[in-house]
C-alpha cells in the first residue's frame, strides 16, 4: 500500500514539538508491517540539507494566488536521518527565511494551501512514478491536502485517493482572513459553513475535518473530549457529526531514541531490571544543575513548552510547598515571557533545590528525564502527550492531570493499585491544590522504596513503541482503498 505522509516537520532535523517525533517514527513503523511510506515536507533549511540523492520531480505551478519564482521544484530523495523517503518542496521565498518555521510574515496561508495542494498533486500523478492511495496529512499546516484533492476529484469525477486527517492539537487551527480565499485556487463553494469558513474567516484545520475521509487524534480520550463545547474550540459540532468517521490512535515512542538501555546521551545506562543506572544519572544530573547532592530527595521533572494549557501556572503555585518539604524541580522549556521570569525567580531564589533552562536541548531533555523521579504534566488539555510516555520509559514517573492521552497512558497509583496497574499518579481538578495532593502521594510512595521500585518496573515494561498504532493506521487506511 503506496501511503503519503504529509507534515511540516520532521526529528531531527526540525523539531517544533510532538509532531516531529510522530512525523519520524510513524512512517518506519509502518514500512515495517508491509507498506510504502513517503513523506512531503516544505523546504526549509534543515531539512533540504538533510536531502540527500535528491532529484527533480517537476517543476511547480499550482494555479494559486502564489507568485512562486521561475524554478520552483518538488525534489524526491532520501532523509539518512529520519530512514525515510522523501518529497520536498524547494520554494525558497516561502520555505527559506530567518526564524522559527511558523513564523507569519502575511503569507502563511500561501505557504502552506502549497503544501496541501503539492500532496493533491502526487495523488494526481505528478510524479509518474509513484503515486499514492493513501494521503495522510497532520495538523493545520497540511489540513488542505485533503480539500485540494477533494476539489480535484470533484472537478475529474472519479476517485484519486483516500484521505486521513489527524488532529494533533483543535487549539492551532491556521485561520486566516476571509479575503485569503480567493488566492488558495480552490473552488468558490468550498468557502461556506460547511467548507472552510468559521466565523467570517478561512480555518485551515475545519477544511481538513469536513473533507477528509477518516479523521484521527492521538488518543482515544482526546477524540471523544474534543466532539464536547468546553474542548471544541467552536468545531466540537463538526466533530460530532462526523463522529462516524473519527477515531483516536495512541502516538508511539521510537525506542531507538528514547530508551535507557542505550540512550546515548545519558551518563549510565539501565534498565527495569538493573536500575542502579538511574540512580548515577541523578547524580549526573544534580551535579550538573547546581543541585545539592542527595540521592533521598526527590526530584521533579517539566520538560515543556511554557503555556497556561499545559498547566504550568500551577506548578509555580505549587512549588513552593514542594520545595519546603525538602523537594527538587527543574525545568526544560519556553513559552509565555511572564512564566519563563517567574520560573527563573524561582530559581535564583532556591538554586540548590531548583534549576531552570529557557528554550530547548534535546540531549539534555534525556539527561534530564532519566536523571529525575518524577515528571509533571498537569495539563488542562493534552491531545496525547509524550514526555509522560518518555517518563514510563525511563522509569520516572508520571504525574499527570486526568485528560486526553494522560489519562490513557497513566494508571493512578493508590493502596488498592500497587500491585495492581499502578504506573504513576493522576488528579483531577485544573488546580494547584490538586496537583499539591498528587505530589504528596508521589512523596509517601517515594519515602516507600520498594513500592516506588514496583511502581516504576511496571511502567517500564510497558510497550509504548510504534508497533501497535502503525497496525491500527495501516488498518485503517486499508478500509479506505479497499
Amino acid at each position: 500500500m503506496r501511503v503519503l505522509q504529509v507534515c511540516a516537520e520532521i526529528f531531527p532535523l526540525l523539531k517544533t514539538g510532538g509532531l516531529a517525533d510522530v512525523a519520524a517514527a510513524l512512517p518506519p513503523a509502518l514500512r515495517t508491517q508491509g507498506a510504502d511510506v513517503r513523506v512531503l515536507l516544505p523546504g526549509f533549511a534543515p531539512i533540504l540539507h538533510g536531502l540527500e540523492e535528491a532529484s527533480v520531480v517537476a517543476e511547480l505551478r499550482p494555479p494559486l494566488g502564489m507568485h512562486l519564482a521561475h524554478g520552483t521544484r518538488l525534489l524526491y530523495g532520501w532523509l539518512p536521518a529520519c530512514q525515510v523517503h522523501a518529497y520536498v518542496i524547494d520554494a525558497p521565498a516561502y520555505f527559506r527565511r530567518d526564524g522559527g518555521p511558523y513564523d507569519d510574515h502575511g503569507d502563511n496561508h500561501l505557504r502552506f494551501g502549497l503544501l496541501g495542494w503539492v500532496a493533491a498533486a502526487l495523488a494526481q500523478g505528478m510524479d509518474g512514478y509513484w503515486r499514492p492511495e493513501v494521503v495522510h496529512a497532520h495538523d493545520w499546516h497540511a489540513a488542505l491536502a485533503p480539500a485540494y484533492l477533494r476539489a480535484a476529484e470533484e472537478s475529474q469525477h472519479r476517485r484519486l485517493a483516500g484521505t486521513v486527517y489527524t488532529v494533533h492539537n483543535l487549539a492551532y487551527q491556521g485561520m486566516f482572513g476571509a479575503h485569503r480565499f480567493g488566492e488558495l485556487g480552490l473552488p468558490g463553494h468550498f468557502y461556506a459553513v460547511q467548507g472552510l469558513e468559521f466565523h467570517g474567516h478561512v480555518n485551515f484545520m475545519k477544511g481538513g475535518l469536513v473533507y477528509a475521509n477518516r479523521i484521527t487524534t492521538v488518543s482515544p480520550s482526546y477524540a471523544r473530549e474534543i466532539q464536547s463545547p468546553e474542548q471544541g474550540v467552536g468545531l466540537d459540532g463538526l466533530l460530532r457529526s462526523r463522529a462516524a468517521e473519527l477515531s483516536g490512535i495512541l502516538n508511539g515512542v521510537d525506542p531507538e531514541v528514547w530508551h535507557p538501555g542505550h540512550d546515548r546521551h545519558l551518563a549510565a545506562h539501565y534498565d527495569a531490571d538493573d536500575l542502579s543506572g538511574k540512580a548515577r544519572c541523578k547524580a549526573a544530573l544534580q551535579a550538573e544543575l547546581g543541585l545539592a547532592l542527595d540521592p533521598d530527595v526527590p526530584l521533579a521533572c517539566v520538560v515543556s513548552r511554557l503555556a497556561e494549557q499545559k498547566g504550568l501556572h500551577l506548578v509555580l503555585q505549587a512549588l513552593p510547598r514542594f520545595i519546603a518539604v525538602g523537594g527538587q524541580f527543574a525545568l526544560l522549556g519556553s513559552g509565555e515571557a511572564w512564566m519563563e521570569s517567574a520560573f527563573r525567580q524561582l530559581a535564583q531564589a532556591h538554586p540548590e533545590s531548583v534549576a531552570v533552562r529557557i528554550g530547548y536541548d534535546e540531549p539534555f531533555a534525556h539527561r534530564l528525564i532519566a536523571g529525575s523521579d518524577v515528571i509533571l504534566v498537569p495539563s488542562r488539555y493534552e491531545p496525547c502527550g509524550l514526555t509522560q510516555l518518555y517518563g514510563l520509559q525511563y522509569g520516572t514517573l508520571p504525574l499527570v492531570r486526568r485528560v486526553g492521552g494522560l489519562a490513557d497512558t497513566v494508571a493512578d497509583t493508590r493502596l488498592e493499585t500497587i500491585d495492581g496497574d499502578a504506573t504513576g499518579f493522576v488528579f483531577d481538578a485544573f488546580d494547584a491544590d490538586a496537583l499539591v495532593a498528587g505530589a504528596r502521594r508521589a512523596l509517601a510512595l517515594f519515602r516507600r522504596p520498594d513500592d516506588w521500585r514496583l511502581v516504576q518496573q511496571r511502567g517500564m515494561r510497558q510497550h509504548w513503541d510504534w508497533t501497535g498504532p502503525a497496525r491500527q493506521y495501516l488498518h485503517l487506511y486499508r478500509s479506505l482503498v479497499h
